[in-house]
């Protein structure tokens, strides 16, 4: 077991979740021709659809030079040999705000969003070397069949943790943006308020636990796959990602005890060759309208203040900040990752190795 779980999640599939917490193969082209085409990586699936509906149809539309050309996923060792070989092919790339930080200047062009009204964006939206697009939460989540009987069903982080009464298989990606290091703490009894700095060493200690119940997915799009096949019964998956599993008749039940929270955000790679095109889009993606239309379609968190997204049912089961949610948020520390994202990576990698 713990082969084939280290065997399913390389070390590079870590640095390629930090670039996004939302995969949609090949090119996707949302026109015949235009002036400039803009290419862009995100993780696929429903999430980047959303995208190409809500942001790109939208802009094509109103920019008829401009039209996309969509990829993923946005692996993270793909993009610096592109920016290393000065061959940049990607234009716009879906990304945490810790990586588009700490590779701001060398890895993504730095962007002047100086213009852009701000007053409805909550913290932390606009970067040095990025903009936000939605707030993702990775709430604990779990098969109703699994465990049918609410009175006895999973109801805090620390039955995660506890196969003994909640046996079965648990679901994770090695995606540093979807609580990885802090669902361990919270369970060990770390108070949200304390969380940072990340102590990674408890972290991986108290994972260590459930290593042998651990299906560790290379990617969120894969640990979508195994819930809708029911290969895991308790798992860590995004709102974005819920949402769609909802739609298609699967019975889940999401567990509101601790949820952390993350800021998801687009970049553009240095050198593209669109730099300029790619941020008046990237700008777009604040608005009202972009942010209400995400909201509606995926469930996530809005960045501006001033969206009021009508959400239908199954996204309103998953709102972190709506009644839904009877417990409390955690919302990552994007300066801590910016700092630690590389120290983190490697003790995670060395922890994923000590399993062959």
């Amino acid at each position: 077991m713990e082969s084939s779980f280290v065997r399913r999640a390389a070390g590079a599939a870590i640095a390629a979740s930090l670039l996004a917490s939302c995969g949609l193969s090949g090119a996707h082209s949302i026109a015949t021709s235009s002036n400039t085409m803009l290419t862009f990586a995100a993780y696929g699936g429903a999430g980047q659809q959303a995208m190409i509906d809500t942001y790109q149809k939208p802009y094509t539309a109103a920019h008829p030079e401009v039209t996309f050309v969509n990829t993923s996923p946005p692996d993270l060792a793909q993009l610096k040999a592109q920016v290393s070989s000065r061959a940049v092919k990607w234009d716009v790339v879906a990304v945490s705000p810790a990586a588009a930080t700490q590779g701001c200047g060398t890895l993504f062009e730095e962007l002047d969003f100086s213009g852009l009204d701000t007053t409805d964006l909550v913290p932390q939206t606009v970067g040095k070397c990025y903009l936000g697009n939605w707030i993702n939460a990775t709430p604990i989540a779990y098969r109703t069949e699994a465990f049918p009987d609410p009175k006895t069903a999973p109801k805090t982080a620390a039955d995660f943790f506890d196969v003994r009464r909640f046996p079965g298989q648990r679901g994770i990606t090695p995606s540093l943006q979807n609580g990885i290091l802090e669902y361990p703490l919270l369970a060990d009894g770390v108070a949200p308020k304390d969380i940072y700095p990340l102590d990674v060493d408890r972290s991986l200690k108290k994972l260590s636990t459930i290593r042998r119940q651990i299906t560790l997915a290379p990617n969120i799009g894969a640990l979508q796959q195994a819930v809708g096949a029911k290969q895991v019964d308790m798992f860590l998956l995004p709102d974005s990602r819920l949402v769609p599993l909802l739609n298609d008749g699967n019975d889940l039940t999401i567990v509101w005890d601790k949820t952390v929270t993350s800021l998801n955000a687009f970049a553009v790679p240095k050198g593209s060759a669109n730099k300029e095109a790619a941020r008046r889009f990237i700008q777009t993606v604040v608005s009202p309208a972009a942010v209400t239309g995400m909201s509606e379609a995926l469930g996530t968190a809005p960045v501006n203040t001033a969206a009021r997204p009508n959400l239908p049912p199954n996204a309103r089961k998953v709102q972190v900040y709506g009644p839904v949610n009877t417990g409390v948020s955690l919302y990552q520390d994007i300066g801590w990752y910016a700092q630690n994202f590389d120290q983190a990576t490697a003790k995670l990698n060395e922890w994923m190795g000590a399993g062959e």
